[in-house]
């Protein structure tokens, strides 16, 4: 989809991605900056990518699309939008300017991650560069071809500490034919009842968020699947379901307000009791994502035991003293796995050092 011309253009940009990695010099990776708060704090200095942009190829009847780090999420959104297809996954934005090499990195998914699966369920190969500036390519551009798959897999939510995604190949979907947002009055015990009750059963429930008493679900598929749950389920339809998953996976629902403050995620099993955490607290994914605005005199520690004490984990998501560690304490031998994956992609230390953990 590049002429010669862009082609030439792309190639003097990776010559000038192996300069920066051949000085030695640790790297700050970065696109737009959306997430920029996500992590430890960032150190080095600062590669941009968002020169290394644009639709390389795209296979609507293949369902693959492959992309250069740089390029916006705007504009794969665009090109997908042509054929009635979309990133099931609903990765956030952030203000729009968001990139898809940060998009991998971060491993973020939105309200559908529940159903549809998680950024790495649709990363189908990738292209990186490492700390000696060569290239190495995982993967593929097709769903059959899965050589190296588990590679490429890695690089989602890694945070850019093993090197630079220079370019990945996604799977995408159609959009559904149908869409029902449905609005509940109920509380958390019986809401997580509620979802746990539905999962095991063939309706097409795609989403759902809890809080302040309140339960919205999203039905998703064929019109008849839709229509058939809605008569099972009830509920009352919301008439700005849009904008409402919008917001939410942007995180710019009332309740994700003043991002200074501490915000937790806790993943959990979804079948977990509600968790008796001072503050006010956000259900997702069929109760799986649960985010907490803790209140009063709480600590890292408790909140992390409490997670712990039901099979899950604990993230400071955004916001708070990121002295306590961001990201759930390592077990000593997965510490190890870390550690050997960072000795065997960036022996020098040059790839975003410390973003994902401080020691690393």
């Amino acid at each position: 989809m590049q002429d010669h011309a862009q082609q030439q253009d792309m190639s003097a940009v990776l010559a000038s991605f192996r300069e920066r990695i051949l000085q030695g010099r640790p790297l700050q990776i970065r696109g737009a900056g959306t997430k920029d708060w996500y992590g430890q704090a960032p150190r080095g200095e600062v590669l941009d990518t968002r020169a290394y942009s644009g639709i390389i190829d795209y296979e609507p009847t293949e369902l693959v699309i492959t992309a250069r780090c740089g390029t916006p999420l705007s504009e794969i959104d665009a090109a997908l939008a042509e054929h009635n297809q979309m990133l099931a996954w609903e990765p956030p934005r952030f203000g729009g300017a968001a990139t898809v090499g940060g998009m991998v990195a971060a491993g973020l998914s939105g309200p559908a991650r529940a159903s549809a699966g998680a950024v790495r369920d649709f990363v189908l190969g990738a292209v990186l560069m490492d700390a000696q500036g060569e290239e190495l390519h995982f993967g593929g551009q097709v769903m059959k071809n899965v050589a190296g798959y588990d590679i490429s897999r890695l690089l989602a939510g890694s945070l850019g500490t093993l090197g630079l995604i220079l370019q990945v190949s996604l799977k995408v979907l159609p959009r559904p034919f149908a869409s029902s947002t449905r609005v509940f009055e109920i509380n958390q015990e019986g809401a997580l009842r509620l979802l746990n009750q539905s999962a095991g059963q063939p309706l097409p429930l795609v989403a759902s968020a809890w809080t302040s008493d309140v339960l919205t679900i999203r039905l998703s598929g064929a019109q008849a699947a839709v229509d058939a749950a809605i008569r099972k389920l009830g509920g009352t339809e919301l008439s700005n379901a849009d904008d409402f998953w919008t917001d939410l996976r942007e995180q710019s629902h009332a309740f994700f307000a003043q991002p200074e403050q501490p915000l937790w995620r806790l993943s959990l099993p979804s079948v977990a009791p509600p968790l008796d955490l001072p503050g006010r607290q956000l259900i997702e994914w069929g109760g799986a994502q649960r985010w907490l605005r803790p209140e009063g005199a709480i600590d890292a520690a408790t909140i992390r035991a409490a997670a712990q004490s039901v099979g899950g984990h604990a993230s400071l998501h955004r916001g708070g003293d990121k002295s306590v560690g961001v990201f759930h304490p390592l077990q000593p031998s997965v510490e190890k796995i870390h550690r050997q994956l960072k000795q065997q992609f960036d022996p020098r230390g040059l790839f975003n050092p410390g973003r994902l953990y401080a020691s690393l």
